[in-house]
């Protein structure tokens, strides 16, 4: 059965989509620790970070740093924080959340309030410095 981040893959569910490469998709979450919290996923459906091939996580990190870098041009924050939990969604993701302090990176504190055309606007903003 496919993944949540497959369906938002093949377009089978809306997302906020930052960017994508043959490899690779970024999106809004649509549960933001933060405003502009972004998720990074391989396109192939794997459940585990540690099962990628060297190459597969290595590429999944640059791809995951061209995204950070482009947020913390657009986004107020002292920096990108990178994540990986992985018992949410079977299927691999890199969180980057813009932090001010660590406790914004709390998953248990509860989500941000952030409206469909904030969530629009920060992802054409987050487009628009790659």
């Amino acid at each position: 059965m496919a993944s949540i981040f497959t369906k938002i893959i093949k377009g089978e569910i809306p997302s906020y989509k930052i960017a994508e490469d043959d490899k690779h998709y970024a999106f809004l979450d649509i549960n933001p620790l933060q405003p502009g919290h972004t998720l990074v996923v391989p396109k192939r459906e794997l459940n585990y970070i540690f099962d990628l091939g060297d190459e597969e996580l290595a590429d999944l990190t640059v791809f995951a740093k061209k995204i950070a870098l482009a947020m913390k041009k657009v986004l107020p924050c002292k920096r990108i924080g990178m994540s990986v939990v992985g018992l949410e969604v079977p299927h691999v993701h890199i969180h980057l959340i813009p932090i001010h302090q660590v406790s914004d990176m709390n998953f248990g504190s509860g989500t941000a309030q952030v409206s469909k055309d904030e969530m629009k606007e920060i992802a054409d903003q987050i487009k628009g410095a790659l």
